[in-house]
């Protein structure tokens, strides 16, 4: 599957399907997720911030297939944790999905996917 297939699809969702491998089992684990995208850059922002268990999997294994509809890519996750970035993440959550306190009440970390 290409980027750009996965990009068009992700054009009629507002959630995407995230597989992770997990740090203590090594089963692949999938779980439904928010998302922005801009251009070639996929942003996620954990429910639970640095405590969301697909997230402490991605630190341990920065591979995540990114999966909406019928396309799939696999790539490399980068955890974002600079203050200001993960604030400016949350804003962009903010304006595509609204109010964000209720889902995501700690906002300490991101992820940021490159899909290009």
């Amino acid at each position: 599957m290409t980027a750009a297939e996965l990009k068009d699809a992700l054009q009629s969702t507002s959630e995407l399907r995230i597989t992770v491998t997990g740090r203590r089992s090594g089963r692949e684990i999938s779980h439904p997720v928010w998302f922005v995208q801009e251009d070639d850059d996929l942003y996620l922002l954990p429910v639970r911030g640095s405590d969301t268990g697909w997230y402490r999997n991605v630190l341990e294994d920065p591979t995540i297939r990114i999966a909406s509809d019928r396309t799939q890519l696999t790539a490399l996750a980068t955890p974002i944790t600079e203050p200001a970035a993960v604030s400016d993440v949350a804003e962009k959550f903010s304006a595509k999905y609204g109010d964000l306190d209720r889902y995501y009440p700690r906002r300490n970390v991101a992820v940021h996917v490159p899909l290009g």
